[in-house]
């Protein structure tokens, strides 16, 4: 990856485990933790695409199976946060820009269920059956509304910080003014994020040109 890639990703994932460890995992809630590693992993990987984002599951994973108070095989949430930050990778659009806010909160809710399946299933491989004694429907319930519920206050702005790193952004490579995260934002989560600097390049344009005409003493039809 990019320097500025990883230095920006280390930074996001570092302050994610620290806010989750510290944090979410103290608030005693129902049914499973809000997962603020998944969802920065999710971010990362919308912009970055699957080989980054795979690679930068496997270190937040790793990073996590590491981190106080972690009590399961190292390598473990390694290996599920790689597999998602790849597939989630996938899902990005290739122009860079989203018109529905539904198809990242279903990335969102897959990611949440499909993680908690994924780590219960290679817990089962090395004996570890803590999630059959929690409940894993209750968990699989839990970590989706939980992770859908913090998805709209997180995702977007990890998304805008991943976009400002890039020297060449997709958004203007596609002739656009709009990122992933705005299309997400613009289109129903009820919030916004950056600005409409392509709308406002080509309004500028149009009005040099009037003036250009003018001064020339060309009619303008």
């Amino acid at each position: 990856m990019r320097l500025n890639r990883t230095l920006l990703s280390t930074a996001l994932v570092v302050v994610a485990l620290v806010v989750q460890v510290s944090v979410l995992a103290r608030l005693q809630l129902p049914g499973a933790v809000p997962d603020l590693l998944l969802l920065t992993v999710l971010g990362l990987a919308f912009v970055y695409g699957p080989l980054s984002g795979s690679l930068i599951g496997f270190g937040a994973g790793l990073l996590a199976d590491l981190a106080p108070p972690a009590d399961h095989a190292a390598g473990r949430y390694a290996l599920v946060l790689c597999l998602i930050g790849y597939l989630a990778g996938l899902a990005r659009p290739e122009n860079g820009q989203l018109k529905s806010a539904f198809a990242p909160m279903a990335v969102v809710v897959a990611a949440a269920i499909g993680s908690t399946l994924l780590y219960a299933g290679v817990g089962a491989l090395v004996d570890d059956t803590a999630a059959r004694h929690v409940g894993l429907g209750s968990l699989l319930f839990t970590a989706a509304i939980y992770d859908l519920l913090l998805a709209p206050f997180t995702v977007p702005l990890i998304m805008a910080l991943a976009r400002r790193t890039e020297n060449d952004p997709v958004s203007e490579a596609a002739g656009g003014g709009n990122d992933v995260a705005a299309g997400w934002l613009a289109s129903g989560t009820g919030l916004r994020i950056g600005n409409q600097r392509g709308g406002l390049r080509m309004k500028a344009a149009r009005n040099r040109a009037a003036r250009a005409g003018r001064i020339k003493g060309v009619k303008r039809l």
